[in-house]
């Protein structure tokens, strides 16, 4: 449970109960803690609806066992840290057999984060040329995968760490340019491939001063362009730009963003029945790879702020 200005703790409090025919009680085996967790619990992510979120359980979504026995993925009414939770029915997707609880509980954040964009936002088509903007984290790790899995020609990848950015290769990604403090080296690397590979659709994990420099490259001469894409997922380099006006009128450029709010019911509808079945499919054969790092809850406190390296996720197994 979360106090204000607090760590999460480790405690014994009352049984949720179902509020209405929507609702069942599950038993909960494991929760992933993701960064849209900790900004709801700290009110710093825009879905946050109180100043502090105190005195709630936390965790959103997770791995679950219906009063059937049927192993379950499921969103939470309340939080879901915890060994007993509601969750919606209507928001529960059956776990393949092969796929083991940690990465099950691990993979729908990243899998919203990463498909949604892709497939709703960007409209990604195969053949198209993808540029994932900090993709050593978990989501883009994931990001590349489903980019390739949804026919990507090409996809170039953007990060600090060089061997995580490595890494990346190995699941798919084509080209790497390194995040580094130099920009004009930046810049001269992403303009020379997008003049070689005209880069067709951008998912933005950082944000700031890095999506300045990507638009920067995009910027046109009066000449005809190529229509990009550009989704804005994340805001790990800040929440604000600049961006200037000749930069939105001297391309064909399509600049949105994916995240609570900007989904139709319809598509949250078939992220249920079609996207996490289909690739809880794909990681149970083996097709779609992640790490991750499982932990106790009675160890949630002390492991709340754990800094998780190469773009690994924590997963609680309660």
């Amino acid at each position: 449970m979360y106090q204000k200005e607090e760590p999460p703790q480790y405690i014994d409090f009352p049984e949720p109960t179902v509020q209405n025919d929507d609702e069942v009680l599950v038993t909960v085996k494991a929760v992933a803690i993701k960064h849209f967790d900790k900004g709801r619990a700290t009110a710093m992510h825009y879905s946050s609806d109180t100043p502090k979120e105190s005195g709630r359980v936390i965790g959103g979504d997770g791995v679950c066992i219906l009063p059937d026995g049927t192993r379950v993925y499921g969103m939470g009414v309340g939080g879901m840290l915890a060994e007993k939770a509601t969750i919606h029915k209507d928001r529960i997707v059956k776990i393949p057999d092969g796929l083991d609880d940690a990465t099950a509980a691990a993979l729908p954040n990243a899998i919203i984060g990463a498909a949604m964009a892709l497939k709703f936002k960007a409209g990604i088509r195969p053949g198209d040329v993808v540029l994932i903007n900090g993709a050593t984290g978990f989501t883009g790790r994931v990001a590349v995968q489903i980019a390739k899995h949804y026919g990507a020609k090409k996809v170039i990848v953007t990060g600090r760490n060089q061997s995580s950015l490595n890494d990346l290769l190995l699941l798919g990604a084509d080209e790497i340019i390194p995040l580094t403090e130099d920009d004009d080296n930046f810049k001269e690397q992403l303009t020379t491939i997008h003049s070689r590979t005209p880069i067709d659709v951008i998912i933005d994990y950082l944000w700031g001063h890095t999506a300045e420099m990507i638009l920067a490259c995009l910027k046109g001469n009066g000449s005809f362009t190529n229509k990009v894409r550009y989704v804005s997922v994340g805001s790990m380099s800040g929440d604000l730009i600049r961006l200037s006006a000749a930069n939105l009128r001297s391309v064909d450029l399509a600049l949105s963003g994916s995240g609570l709010g900007a989904w139709s019911g319809q598509q949250v509808g078939q992220l249920f029945s079609e996207i996490l079945p289909e690739m809880f499919h794909l990681a149970a054969t083996g097709k779609l790879k992640v790490e991750t790092i499982t932990v106790k809850l009675e160890n949630i406190a002390k492991l709340w702020d754990l800094e998780v390296p190469n773009g690994q996720r924590l997963v609680v197994a309660i």
